[in-house]
């Protein structure tokens, strides 16, 4: 909202010579006005037009709610997100990432971090703040997270496979305030994991973005993990966002077959004139 905000005080004087502007006088070519501004001005991406488009109209149904603003200046604009290629690790290139040397032990504890990230689904943001007290025996008596994600702020009970709880035991006591992990700042462990991919040789660059997607694709949906249970894992507030990393991994058995038909081409001829 503040990035909105701090946009639309920089758009009016640039595009309207005005300070402010009433709620009133909110119509549709305000919007593409500043959606304009958002493209050519701020050089941002359609994803990010579209996130800064949807805070907007959130502020404008405030009004609309509280009887500030009777129409919608909505109405008519139309605008939607890009198909993002959500980039994720094979089960092969985790396996690389664990057998390779690191640099030093910062290094090592951002990698395992990553790791973590890959076996649970948590964002960078959700590791940071996890807790001693959100680590719990459960009903069945495994170790779960019991957490809310920060970002959406929904439930993500997840149980820990034996990855996660050994990497929880390496760094036992090493963190303070009761947290899990001594996690470096964003900056820096985005650094370290461009170093780390480049040192694997990885064509995917490596961030907790793609540790997640790792996780739902690679560690869950590839190992026939329902898409509902998936869905509740990451946290999702809406199933159609699950449902693009079933659309990635389908894409991934359409490219192992490809793969496969030209590795039994001449079995497949000889059999076919057989037939």
């Amino acid at each position: 909202y503040r990035t909105v905000c701090n946009h639309i005080r920089e758009f009016l004087p640039h595009t309207y010579k005005r300070e402010d502007i009433p709620l009133k006088e909110l119509n549709l070519t305000f919007i593409n006005d500043f959606e304009y501004f958002l493209r050519t001005e701020k050089k941002c991406r359609t994803n990010t037009v579209w996130g800064y488009m949807i805070v907007l109209k959130h502020i404008v149904s405030i009004a609309r709610n509280d009887g500030r603003l009777t129409f919608n200046p909505f109405a008519g604009y139309i605008n939607s997100p890009e198909s993002v290629d959500r980039g994720y690790l094979a089960q092969t290139e985790i396996q690389t990432l664990m057998n390779a040397p690191m640099k030093n032990a910062t290094h090592e504890l951002v990698r395992d971090l990553f790791v973590f990230s890959v076996f649970t689904g948590l964002a960078y943001s959700d590791v940071k703040n996890l807790t001693a007290n959100r680590l719990q025996t459960f009903f069945d008596g495994n170790l779960w997270i019991i957490t809310r994600r920060k970002k959406t702020n929904t439930e993500s009970n997840i149980r820990l496979l034996d990855v996660p709880k050994r990497i929880i035991e390496k760094y036992k006591g090493l963190a303070r305030d009761g947290h899990v992990f001594p996690v470096p700042n964003n900056g820096s462990c985005n650094k370290i994991l461009k170093d780390i991919g480049r040192q694997c040789g990885f064509k995917v660059r490596l961030t907790y973005h793609v540790a997640r997607h790792t996780n739902a694709t690679t560690v869950l949906l590839s190992h026939g993990v329902p898409i509902e249970t998936v869905s509740r894992l990451l946290g999702h507030t809406n199933i159609k966002t699950t449902q693009i990393y079933a659309k990635i991994t389908a894409q991934k058995i359409s490219q192992d077959m490809e793969t496969l038909s030209h590795k039994l081409e001449d079995m497949e001829k000889n059999i076919c004139r057989a037939i």
